[in-house]
């Protein structure tokens, strides 16, 4: 393989690369025009679909949902375990981003209970809505940009998003109402974390207009919120690797365009690889709603057995 490579891409001598290796030529052109085997084939069929979806995601794709997304696009049938060698082989694999998160403590007075308790499966849209803000530094300035966003749990579509410069009510304020214009019906279950803007009298007050009830996460409690914490995991692992990000308005087009990316390409395992937008429309267009329960985590299930105890 290191012959014939290099005498494509550098046009090295076979004759000279041979005796350098005291290999004969008979042998390499045995080994050239062997019959391949059907397996050999498979695997670098494979090897080529992997390296083909790795560049066209910009490297945000693990091997389980290069397996998934290979699998739906392709309508084969190729086992983790396999894409996973392959991928070894190949020295690809996704590039995550962990996440820091500040908590802001309210008083107790001003909080709600946390109604959610961590049930993040809702049986049809807008049953449960979460919310979160979450800050994107902007690069060569002193800057930031400050995403607030409501995420359906039945779907984890988001409902409404709103890009804003400052951190304030007025942001939750109109993301609130952009995800009403859009439900004007809808009367979810709303979580939040205690956040200044969630535990204003105002805030409350446009929740009882819409005949809301109010959930928030306990304090330090980062999981009572899991799926907006997720989300924006997601969004900070791949927007980067997959935007040239050099100013704020670069930014800006990176979010919008990624949250579009996310509901309308970004096909997910739970919802047997259909994307968040798929499965929202096919709830909200059929009288039986398709259930997608949460798969279980033995990791968390261990977890939770030895604590208990």
């Amino acid at each position: 393989m290191a012959i014939k490579f290099f005498y494509e891409n550098r046009h090295w001598t076979i004759n000279w690369m041979c005796k350098q290796l005291e290999l004969s030529r008979a042998a390499y052109y045995k080994w050239l025009h062997r019959e391949i085997p059907e397996q050999e084939l498979k695997n670098r069929k494979l090897a080529e679909l992997i390296k083909e979806y790795d560049e066209r995601f910009n490297h945000i794709l693990g091997y389980r949902r290069m397996t998934s997304w290979i699998n739906y696009f392709n309508h084969t049938d190729y086992s983790k375990k396999r894409v996973h060698g392959i991928m070894q082989k190949l020295d690809i694999h996704a590039e995550i981003r962990k996440k820091k998160k500040k908590y802001k403590s309210s008083a107790p007075d001003e909080t709600a209970e946390n109604k959610l308790g961590r049930d993040f499966c809702a049986d049809a849209p807008n049953k449960k809505w979460a919310t979160d803000i979450t800050e994107f530094k902007v690069p060569e300035t002193q800057k930031k940009l400050y995403l607030s966003a409501i995420l359906d749990l039945y779907d984890r579509y988001p409902v409404s998003y709103v890009i804003s410069s400052r951190n304030d009510s007025h942001l939750v304020f109109k993301t609130f109402e952009k995800a009403i214009a859009a439900n004007p019906d809808a009367k979810p279950l709303f979580h939040s974390d205690r956040g200044f803007q969630y535990t204003s009298k105002e805030f409350k007050r446009k929740l009882m207009e819409q005949e809301m009830e109010q959930s928030m996460s306990r304090v330090g409690h980062c999981i009572d919120n899991g799926p907006t914490e997720g989300f924006w995991g997601i969004i900070k692992a791949e927007m980067y690797q997959m935007y040239e990000i050099a100013d704020e308005a670069s930014l800006r087009h990176a979010i919008n365009d990624y949250i579009r990316f996310y509901s309308t390409e970004r096909p997910q395992d739970r919802y047997h690889c259909k994307t968040p937008l798929e499965v929202r429309n096919e709830a909200l267009q059929s009288e039986k709603i398709q259930q997608y329960p949460i798969p279980t985590n033995k990791r968390i299930e261990k977890y939770k057995e030895l604590w208990s105890a």
